[in-house]
């Protein structure tokens, strides 16, 4: 007799998983910020909160602590994985460059081809920059553009167009990309975007395959659809990262689980009480697989999106428009700040227990006194955000 199909393992077990090995359940305060991302990933940043708050959520690390932990190099912000801005731990520094290298030559080929720019100018753009910060230190962009002189040049309105305005960022984007700068906070915070680059030797070496290791340390169960959101490679480069890879098939699905961690994963149960925390919509809880049904029970994916004109399914989007309310894995809610009001404003999807209570005022308390704001992004500001607030108000309102 054939043996019986593995029975499929419950979302609920999976969604818990994910948030165990996320660090999201409450046994990890103070670690260090490096400490956290080893283990959990790095973590996307673009100007806005979501860093702090996946600190604070997984380790209860106030901004004193991360930002001393930028100042001392133990993390950085540095553009990584298809180019983006991720905060990484200082061991990861040279296979997150690696990582993310393409993107700047990817730009450099672009206006190559359509605004007329040479390789040999921003090459002799990037020497002029180099030994203006070795002389002079860290600088503004607008001092190393007059420091420069004629070796930067304005793209015209085609380069407006393209969202190139001058050479400049190509060449900043390449020294990044190869460790020779750095960009640095000015005020030495990671949510507001004001910088200055410095001079810096970092070496760039990593393999696809490393990152393959690293992310399935993180995010397993995922698949290889999964796997190529985050690192950006082709079908054919994932799979020869992932071929030295010891990963076993979960039964019924197409998500891969390092062999060492099956055993772990077995024995692993949904824990009973329950464990709520605040997170940004771009947390690497979300957005590591960038697959959020998964995080959703299908009622809550059904429910309309509360900035959504046209009744959209909250579960149809590709990223949450707003914060999120997780419990082991679940998204059960949304919120935004309101820094008028000096409050979170939030959708629950569950009935608000004392613990979902304790979450949403430990975390308000935090921002309030810590952070001041907790922007998606750089550019969201308090009067962008206002619908999104009165939508969650308007929600809230009506259960």
């Amino acid at each position: 007799m054939a043996n019986p199909e593995p029975a499929p393992v419950p979302i609920e077990k999976l969604r818990a998983w994910w948030a165990h090995r996320q660090w999201l359940d409450g046994a990890h305060t103070g670690a260090t910020p490096a400490e956290v991302l080893t283990a959990t990933g790095w973590a996307r940043s673009v100007g806005g909160a979501a860093p702090y708050l996946g600190l604070f959520a997984r380790a209860g690390l106030g901004r004193e602590a991360v930002d001393g932990a930028v100042a001392a190099l133990e993390v950085h912000e540095l553009p990584s994985a298809r180019g983006c801005a991720y905060l990484l731990p200082a061991a990861d520094f040279a296979l997150g460059l690696a990582a993310g290298a393409g993107a700047p030559e990817g730009e450099l080929a672009a206006a190559e081809k359509h605004l007329g720019v040479t390789r040999h100018e921003i090459e002799k753009l990037c020497l002029a920059i180099s030994q203006l910060l070795t002389r002079e230190g860290p600088s503004e962009p607008s001092a190393i553009r007059s420091g420069v002189g004629d070796a930067s040049r304005s793209l015209g309105e085609a380069g407006r167009k393209r969202g190139q305005s001058t050479t400049l960022p190509l060449a900043l984007g390449l020294l990044q990309a190869r460790g020779l700068i750095r960009r640095v906070p000015l005020n030495g915070r990671l949510d507001q975007q004001r910088y200055a680059y410095a001079a810096w030797d970092q070496p760039v070496v990593g393999s696809a395959a490393e990152l393959a290791e690293r992310y399935f340390s993180w995010a397993a169960p995922a698949s290889v659809k999964h796997f190529r959101w985050f690192s950006g490679f082709t079908a054919a480069t994932a799979k020869a990262a992932l071929a030295p890879l010891d990963l076993t098939p979960l039964p019924g699905t197409d998500l891969l689980l390092p062999t060492e961690l099956a055993e772990e994963f077995r024995e692993f149960a949904v824990p009973a009480d329950p464990y709520p925390t605040l997170l940004a919509g771009i947390d690497g809880i979300h957005l590591l697989h960038r697959d959020l049904p998964r995080l959703l029970d299908p009622a809550d994916a059904a429910r309309p999106s509360p900035t959504a004109k046209d009744g959209r399914g909250f579960g149809t989007e590709a990223d949450p428009q707003s914060h999120l309310v997780l419990d082991r894995g679940r998204i059960v809610g949304l919120w935004e700040y309101d820094p008028e009001r000096e409050e979170i404003v939030h959708q629950l999807f569950v009935p608000a227990d004392e613990p979902l209570r304790e979450a949403v005022d430990r975390t308000e308390r935090f921002i309030r006194e810590q952070l001041g704001d907790a922007r998606g992004f750089g550019l969201d500001s308090p009067k962008s955000r206002a619908p999104r607030i009165a939508a969650l108000r308007a929600a809230a309102s009506t259960g």
